[in-house]
């Protein structure tokens, strides 16, 4: 329910300001627009705005920018006052009409008989109008706005210091962003400008600037011709970086997650990356990173990184229902600064629905208090330690699951383990994590029961240079990990399993409007015949993360009475079209396949399970709302002709 409110509210966007006051039931534009009562000891009034030619853009930008119409629930003591608030407007419209791009725009202020003009200002007349109103009635007021020709670029040119232009090679055409025949919008103007910096910016040079913008306005021709003048400052490196804060925990901690070292190309990017990398710290709140304004003695930009301290505790409560899955709940506390170094500790308890696994369809009828299932976990984060860049993970986990019920014969599993690692930081980009893992548990499907301890040695990698975690539009991620489980470190079978998921995304336009992104998921694994591999160790497909429009684990070799399996391989790809529509709504064509196998490695002979869709997105400023709608091709037992999904976030 609350997601169909944000996109009415989101859909109310694209109304027309007038209709949006007239339907505003929520009161997100003010809707009220009655006067304030008659006094005697103030001059109520009304204010009414009209343009010439009806253009609804700039009335918009007229109430935006006046005064008279924004204190209007303020009325003034006396007439004199309402004269001055008048008065006082004429600036502040044309400049927003300037904006626009009106530049032979005129403005008269009208009550009753009495007008103000630019070059025309009787005050005391308008005064002696406003006072006929005390105590009677709202003064009327009209804003009469005659816009005049919209006007346009005639040429744009941009040139350095000392007058020259730059070649295309020194200055994309696409950076500046304007052609003649635009629209010579004042508010166009800024936003080249902010281009203009920010590419040279991007190119080593941090303390560029547009020395200056000049606007040549031809009125007779209602064109304009305007030239930028670019001071493009050296290119530099990194100076020193002051750190100020954390309060909480030694500072060194933070500056481990610095990769900035001095003399380093200076980047924006780099800036941006060092903000995020600090921010992972759960101790940490905020960073904000200021730039000096010069150069030191060596050529070098000194920064200060302002680190703020988090809250150090947290808890939380969440349910969730699905209709493959049924219902679930979520309880957690989390403490963040457990020994005052930054440290993390977070437990969790999870309570869902987790039927025999040879139970195929679930009925509230036939509920039973055995049929639930739970997860209790613990997690442990020392980040830095001794102002390294290793941080040392530990985990650990007990839980009852089943993936029974959701249309197929699945499996249960009681297990318990945990993780001890230590995780090396080489860059924001790339992290590689080693440790010992145990397990001990026993897991049965339409195979039987295996009883099983696992102990070994997992090893694991991350690389993710991609530009947004939930909405990223370039850049690659790629998280790869394997692990064996002899038998002379005890282990009840010898297990080796790996895998390894990696997605891309391209931006096809520079504005990232249209975004291709692909994803290739791969496992393997040695070892046991695979009925003697425990059942939740084995690989499955399906569900929102893996091939949508097939439930949760659902995909893989079947045994009897259909029963899914696992296998012992996997292979899982997507691919999107990522469209944006408008600046707050996306539609997203997808196409995924995968299935699990029996053999070690995917056997590409066998069977692909297919499915195609689209999605919408909604995006808000913590990341895009998805709603998918995906059909499978194929429909093995207890598959729906349909599947939908939502979540905050892409698909991947």
């Amino acid at each position: 329910m609350r997601l169909l409110v944000g996109l009415a509210a989101g859909a109310a966007l694209f109304v027309d300001s007038d209709d949006a006051r007239a339907f505003d039931f929520f009161g997100l534009f003010g809707s009220d627009e009655s006067a304030p009562a008659v006094s005697r000891n103030a001059i109520s009034y009304a204010v009414t705005i009209e343009v010439a030619g009806g253009d609804g853009s700039i009335k918009s930008a007229v109430m935006d920018a006046s005064s008279l119409y924004r204190l209007r629930k303020d009325a003034p003591p006396d007439g004199e006052a309402l004269a001055r608030r008048a008065a006082a407007d004429f600036g502040l419209l044309i400049d927003a009409l300037w904006g626009a791009g009106y530049y032979d725009a005129t403005v008269t202020i009208s009550l009753n008989g009495a007008s103000l003009t630019i070059a025309s200002s009787d005050l005391a007349a308008f005064a002696r109008a406003a006072e006929a109103y005390r105590n009677r009635a709202p003064a009327p007021i009209v804003i009469n706005v005659a816009p005049g020709p919209l006007f346009k670029l005639r040429s744009i040119g941009v040139v350095n210091s000392a007058g020259a232009p730059f070649a295309p090679e020194e200055l994309p055409p696409r950076i500046v962003g304007l052609k003649p025949g635009d629209p010579a919008a004042a508010a166009d103007l800024r936003a080249a400008q902010a281009r203009l910096v920010d590419y040279f910016r991007s190119r080593g040079r941090p303390l560029a600037k547009v020395q200056s913008i000049a606007p040549v306005v031809d009125h007779a021709a209602h064109t304009m011709d305007v030239t930028f003048t670019m001071d493009l400052g050296p290119v530099a490196t990194f100076g020193e970086a002051t750190m100020v804060g954390p309060s909480n925990f030694d500072p060194a901690i933070a500056r481990s997650f610095l990769y900035i070292e001095p003399g380093d190309p200076y980047s924006p990017r780099a800036l941006a990356d060092a903000r995020t990398s600090i921010g992972q710290i759960p101790a940490v709140g905020g960073v904000r990173i200021t730039e000096a304004g010069a150069l030191d003695a060596y050529g070098r930009l000194p920064y200060t990184i302002d680190v703020e301290d988090r809250l150090p505790y947290a808890f939380g409560v969440s349910a969730k229902y699905s209709t493959t899955n049924g219902p679930a709940g979520q309880v957690y506390w989390e403490d963040r600064n457990v020994f005052g170094g930054a440290e993390r500790l977070r437990l969790q308890a999870d309570l869902f629905y987790a039927p025999p696994w040879y139970v195929s369809s679930r009925t509230i009828q036939n509920f039973s208090i055995h049929d639930l299932g739970g997860r209790i976990s613990a997690s442990f984060l020392k980040p830095a330690l001794w102002g390294t860049r290793n941080d040392l993970l530990i985990d650990a986990l007990g839980e009852r699951v089943s993936t029974a019920g959701a249309g197929f014969i699945g499996y249960e599993a009681e297990d318990e383990g945990g993780t001890i690692a230590l995780r090396h930081r080489f860059s924001p980009y790339f992290s590689v994590q080693a440790g010992v893992q145990g397990q001990t548990g026993n897991a049965t499907d339409s195979l039987g029961t295996v009883d099983y301890t696992l102990i070994g040695v997992p090893v694991s990698l991350v690389y993710d240079d991609t530009d947004n975690k939930l909405d990223p539009t370039r850049g690659f991620r790629v998280i790869a990990s394997a692990a064996g489980f002899p038998s002379f470190l005890g282990s009840s079978l010898s297990l080796a399993q790996a895998k390894a998921r990696a997605t891309a995304y391209y931006s096809i336009d520079p504005d990232s409007r249209f975004v291709l992104a692909g994803r290739l998921g791969l496992g393997a694994m040695g070892g046991p015949a695979l009925p003697d591999i425990p059942a939740n160790w084995r690989f499955y497909a399906g569900g929102g993360g893996s091939v949508r429009g097939y439930a949760y684990n659902s995909l893989g070799p079947r045994g009897p009475w259909g029963a899914v399996l696992g296998g012992r391989s996997l292979f899982e790809a997507s691919a999107e079209l990522r469209i944006k529509v408008t600046d707050t709504i996306g539609v997203v064509p997808f196409f995924d396949a995968g299935n699990a196998f029996t053999s070690g490695f995917p056997d590409f002979s066998g069977r692909l399970y297919e499915a195609a869709g689209l999605g919408l997105r909604y995006f808000t400023a913590i990341g895009p709302i998805r709603l998918d709608v995906a059909f499978p091709f194929q429909r093995p037992a207890g598959t729906a002709p349909v599947a939908v999904y939502v979540s905050i976030g892409q698909a991947f």
